[in-house]
């Protein structure tokens, strides 16, 4: 008997859905995952469904709950807030994640200690819809090219947590950006990751996906340079500082070649033009290096928080549920 079978040595393990009329699919989502991980707790929290999906749930033998504010991103948060486990497995309510691979994820993720392992969804491509494919294969790579390579499937909505990842995340985000959120935390924080493929599968008929191609992956693009700005500032700040810098000198080459040539002093308005971009540049890099400060400091302050939380002890660690 395995570590996830065993009632009394078994980790307490929270199923988090989130959804959002999801009638058609939520029961599916809940058997299959009980199935899979039947000493774990599966909790429901329903983001102002317009159809039965909180009753279904119910009825399904999920803990269900609400969260007001609409958006994933803060149904995350409250579902983090709220709920105590050892182990955090966070699916999306639409029955198209693999509910069998759920033990390997959990078993990796404590085998191997870890933070979180994502689930790399494996499809025939034809299950994504072609703005979702060059969504996901363009946002990942800009994450990867600014902060690193450690995953291969940016916006999966299948990944497993510790209990010291989850109570050492500042959720922030509000909608489906909290993805790109996730994994920009974790590798800043350089916490060990893992990720495992998993089957992908289309919706169950009368589930209808909430993702906007082009809405939401500007709104996915926007956090990431929110999040190139507020965690890289010294680079953001130093390329525009680059930029201006360089303006500054176009402008300025040909006042000098006209006073050399001429003996003229370059007409006012140019000649202030150069001056103040120069000046811009020069701000825009002192601002780099004071909020590089600053985002040291918030990183060494999260660092903290995240020590203080215990590791994982599988004698006597485990919380119960």
């Amino acid at each position: 008997m395995s570590i996830l079978e065993n009632v009394q040595t078994a980790p307490h393990i929270a199923v988090l859905v989130p959804c959002y009329n999801e009638e058609a699919s939520i029961a599916a989502v809940i058997r299959d995952f009980k199935a899979a991980l039947p000493t774990a707790t599966i909790y429901v929290y329903d983001n102002n469904s317009k159809d039965r999906t909180s009753e279904v749930a119910r009825a399904a033998g999920a803990v269900v709950r609400r969260e007001p504010l609409q958006g994933k991103g803060n149904v995350v948060r409250r579902m983090f807030a709220d709920i105590e486990a050892d182990v955090y497995v966070m699916v999306d309510g639409d029955d198209t994640y693999h509910a069998p691979s759920a033990p390997a994820l959990v078993s990796k993720l404590l085998d191997d200690k870890l933070d979180m392992v994502n689930g790399a969804r494996v499809t025939d491509w034809e299950t994504y819809r072609a703005g979702h494919r060059f969504g996901n294969i363009m946002l990942t790579t800009l994450v990867t090219m600014v902060f690193g390579k450690r995953t291969d499937d940016l916006l999966s909505g299948y990944r497993v947590f510790s209990r010291r990842f989850v109570k050492s995340f500042p959720v922030l985000a509000g909608g489906f950006e909290i993805e790109t959120e996730l994994v920009v935390h974790a590798l800043e924080m350089s916490m060990p990751l893992g990720e495992v493929e998993t089957p992908y599968k289309d919706r169950a008929p009368g589930s209808v996906s909430k993702l906007s191609t082009f809405r939401d992956g500007f709104r996915i693009l926007w956090m990431i340079g929110k999040l190139i700005k507020e965690e890289r500032p010294m680079q953001s700040f130093g390329i525009i500082a680059l930029l201006l810098a360089l303006i500054s000198i176009i402008t300025a080459v040909p006042l000098f070649i006209t006073y050399y040539e001429t003996g003229l002093v370059p007409r006012f308005p140019t000649a202030v033009l150069a001056t103040g971009l120069g000046l811009l540049s020069f701000l825009s890099l002192t601002c780099g290096l004071i909020l590089d400060t600053v985002t040291r400091g918030r990183r060494e302050m999260k660092r903290l928080r995240y020590l203080e939380i215990p590791a994982p002890d599988f004698d006597s660690g485990f919380l119960k549920p």
